[in-house]
This record gives structure tokens, C-alpha cells and sequence, in this order.
């Protein structure tokens, strides 16, 4: 699954499934360029890809972060072969909670975010070109108290389909990873939950997980390098969910 000559773009960069895909990418053969909003933690990421890594402070839900997003990968890059569609938020809301300004925090990353960055990536973008974006299992199965975030990410499973038929011509794939339960920073939150009760809902996860486990940001990390990769040549619309059969069985 070799990327080397590529370019390749990672929104959310800067940790988790984003970073790990990163380190892939450049193990790889690519150049790539990450963003994230908090500069500390998109230094710390640069720090540790190396010199093959770009690093870019950048918001998704701002239409101005995306444009120099754009900019600076073209100056820098010249053209793109990839694009990781990945940084997201996520959290659970009942619909009876769920007021106008939980509805923008989310939506606003997870559909807007994604549509808008996809649209200033194809720009770069040349026939042979892979797209892929991040959704997530949540789109497959209704869970309590999810029905925004679960929305969102269908959504984002939709659009795999709907830009592979609009890009069909211009020969650019584009494909979404499901990750199941991943051990990530995002899924410890923002400290709203106390450790009781994230040891509590791990339990509760691991216990329905079929193989009896959280996902690693490394384990979907080699899922999104076989869709960036030529390896998936064959595939486009698809959704690859990787998620300890949670989904499944």
C-alpha cells in the first residue's frame, strides 16, 4: 500500500484517527499536511511527524480557515492526491435537550465542516485522486440519545455516494471509514465526565463490543490507508466500518 510521491491532507490532525493516519501516510511514502484548531497540540503533532509533515491552524467551521486551508497546501504542495475528511465532534444529546446552538457545535463540524473542506480539496485534486471520509457506526444502528450525531454521520456516509457519482469523471474515488468504539482522546470528552463514570461507560462498550474491546486509533488508521492507497483501486461509494462487529453482529 505504497504512497510514495503522494501528497495527502488529514483535517483533525492533530491526535487520534488523525494523527495516527498521518504516521501511516508518511511510513508510507506520502508528504502530508494535517490541521487542527489548538496550536500547542498541532505543534506537539509536527514535532512528531518530521519533516515530511505540514501543519496548519485551521477551524472547519470557519468558510476563511478552509480557504487558507486551500492556499496553503496548494503554495506548499502543489497538487493533492488524498484527503482525509476527519475531524469531527461528537457527543450525545436527547432530541428533548437538543437546542439551536448543540445543533450548529455539531453539525457544523461533522456535515458542514466536511462538505466545505471537501469541496476546497478537490481544487487540488487530479484524476487517480482518493476522498475518503470519516463517519462512523453510529450510522447504521439507532442508539439512544444520538439521533444528531447519528444524523450527522450518515450524512457524511450519504455524501460518499452521492460525490462518487458527481466525481466519476474526473476519476477521483471517494469511499467513508466507519470506526466503531475507538480509544481516542475525543472519547474521554472535555472533562465533563467524571473518571467513574468513563470507567463505567468503557465497561458497558467493551461488554457489547463482539470482540470484547475498544478499537485503536492505529487499527483504523490501516483502514484509511488502504482506501488512500491504489490497494482500494476497485472500490468507490463504499463504507469500510471497522468496528469489532459491533455494527454487525
Amino acid at each position: 500500500m505504497t504512497l510514495k510521491g503522494k501528497t495527502a491532507l488529514i483535517t483533525g490532525g492533530s491526535s487520534g484517527i488523525g494523527l495516527a493516519s498521518a504516521q501511516a501516510f508518511i511510513a508510507h511514502g506520502a508528504r502530508v499536511a494535517i490541521t487542527g484548531r489548538d496550536a500547542d497540540r498541532l505543534a506537539r503533532a509536527g514535532a512528531l511527524l518530521g519533516p515530511n509533515a505540514l501543519t496548519i491552524q485551521s477551524d472547519v467551521r470557519s468558510m476563511a480557515d478552509i480557504e487558507n486551508m486551500r492556499e496553503t497546501v496548494a503554495r506548499e504542495f502543489g497538487h493533492l492526491d488524498i484527503f482525509f475528511a476527519n475531524a469531527g465532534a461528537g457527543f450525545s444529546n436527547a432530541i428533548a435537550t437538543t437546542d439551536e446552538a448543540k445543533y450548529n457545535a455539531l453539525m457544523d463540524v461533522n456535515f458542514k465542516g466536511v462538505y466545505f473542506s471537501v469541496q476546497a480539496a478537490l481544487t487540488l485534486m487530479q484524476p487517480g485522486a482518493s476522498i475518503i471520509l470519516n463517519s462512523s457506526w453510529l450510522n447504521e444502528v439507532g442508539t439512544l440519545g444520538t439521533s444528531l450525531l447519528s444524523a450527522s454521520k450518515a450524512a457524511v456516509r450519504s455524501l460518499a455516494r452521492t460525490l462518487s457519482a458527481e466525481l466519476l469523471p474526473r476519476k477521483i474515488r471517494v469511499n467513508a471509514i466507519s470506526p466503531g468504539a475507538i480509544d481516542t482522546p475525543m472519547r474521554k470528552g472535555s472533562g465533563a465526565s467524571s473518571p467513574e463514570k468513563l470507567k463505567a461507560s468503557r465497561e458497558r462498550l467493551e461488554a457489547a463490543i463482539p470482540l470484547g474491546r475498544l478499537g485503536t486509533a492505529e487499527e483504523i488508521a490501516e483502514a484509511v490507508l488502504f482506501l488512500a492507497s491504489d490497494s482500494s483501486r476497485y472500490m468507490l461509494g463504499a463504507e469500510l466500518v471497522v468496528d469489532g462487529g459491533f455494527a454487525q453482529i
